[in-house]
């Protein structure tokens, strides 16, 4: 990776990523926003892209590929080019997955991540968000209290992904008040345990297609074995901001492809808007900006795979590419003028996206 350039492995994730973007997400992404839904034969199709058990090893049913955050995020970029929403339910059993595989023991591997490579979709889910303003990942409110042999968590979480469809849920919390990152834990929690209750779903000005559930756990005793004893909540934020940067990056290219593509179309006073400086400038600062956000989040992934630590790289990736994924659907917006704030023309649904990346954590995973 140190010479940017992809391998053929990489070059064909990317193009087969982007074929399935550009011919089966993107027909569907408007009707999808508009219903807040997502269609059974999507995710069926989506399941047989192998993306649920392609890091999985072969003992619990995978394919055993070789794990690599950079591939991941490669794979999250061109699905979100398609549409964030359904890049995000596609993804979603990674939510599951990967802290399992990195976190989990033996025994919750077992039991856990069969399911996820069987013949049909199965999501994932990842409780991290808290309803409140200013949230921080390294201040969580909701708590697990060992009392015994469980232990019992109180709290509500928010932005769940596809909750009612997710056979195991993993949920981050304070195990120690005040302790920061190192006094934070996360526990497999099953949807149906008693003391756990579903609200929503949500109604978000962004990610329509995707179900995203409020969750409160009042007294809900949950087996100590269900705690992740390897969690490494650092890593766990690394691994979910690349893969929100990957996500940006995506919704920012869809936005200047769209973009470009306009401008050499639409005439005023005779030419394109795209001969004018103005517009020019716009789709300049838009290509720059993009590629700028993909080599960040790439350098980020690549670390992630080395083994670096890659808590620092994967932070400014993250926000940076949120910043300018946003920036970058308000120039569309402009750049369509009119056509920006109206459904015919996708870019203003991207932009309703775009807005969602500085605040979120957590709903994309490498």
């Amino acid at each position: 990776m140190s010479t940017f350039c992809l391998d053929e492995d990489q070059r064909q994730i990317q193009e087969s990523m982007h074929r399935f973007a550009v011919d089966v997400m993107r027909p569907i992404a408007r009707d999808c926003d508009e219903e807040a839904s997502l269609p059974e034969d999507f995710l069926a199709r989506a399941w047989d892209l192998g993306i649920g058990a392609s890091s999985v090893p072969e003992c619990f049913g995978g394919y055993a590929t070789p794990r690599s955050a950079l591939n991941n995020a490669i794979m999250t970029e061109e699905l979100a080019y398609g549409d964030l929403g359904l890049a995000c339910a596609v993804l979603a059993p990674q939510l599951c997955v990967l802290p399992l595989l990195e976190m989990g023991s033996v025994a919750q591997q077992e039991r856990y991540l069969p399911p996820f490579c069987g013949e049909s979709y199965v999501a994932g889910s990842l409780a991290l968000m808290e309803r409140r303003v200013g949230f921080d990942p390294s201040d969580l409110r909701t708590t697990a209290i060992r009392r015994g042999g469980t232990y019992v968590i109180d709290g509500t979480k928010c932005l769940v992904p596809l909750m009612r469809h997710s056979p195991a849920l993993i949920v981050v919390v304070s195990e120690v008040t005040g302790g920061g990152i190192p006094g934070c834990a996360a526990f497999i929690v099953e949807p149906t345990a008693r003391g756990v209750t579903i609200e929503g779903p949500e109604k978000n000005m962004g990610l329509s297609a995707l179900a995203t559930y409020s969750v409160r756990f009042e007294g809900c005793e949950v087996p100590a074995e269900n705690r992740l004893g390897a969690f490494d909540y650092n890593r766990l934020l690394a691994l979910g901001r690349i893969g929100l940067a990957a996500g940006a990056v995506g919704v920012a290219t869809a936005v200047k492809d769209y973009s470009i593509a306009y401008a050499k179309e639409r005439p005023a006073f005779g030419y394109p808007i795209a001969t004018r400086q103005t517009i020019a400038f716009m789709l300049a600062d838009m290509a720059i900006e993009v590629d700028s956000c993909r080599m960040l989040t790439w350098k980020a992934a690549w670390a992630a795979d080395r083994g670096d630590n890659p808590q620092r790289l994967a932070f400014l990736a993250k926000g940076y590419a949120a910043e300018q994924s946003f920036r970058i659907a308000d120039a569309g917006v402009s750049i369509l003028g009119g056509h920006g704030l109206i459904r015919e023309h996708p870019v203003e649904m991207w932009f309703r996206n775009a807005r969602a990346f500085c605040m979120l954590e957590g709903l994309l995973m490498v």
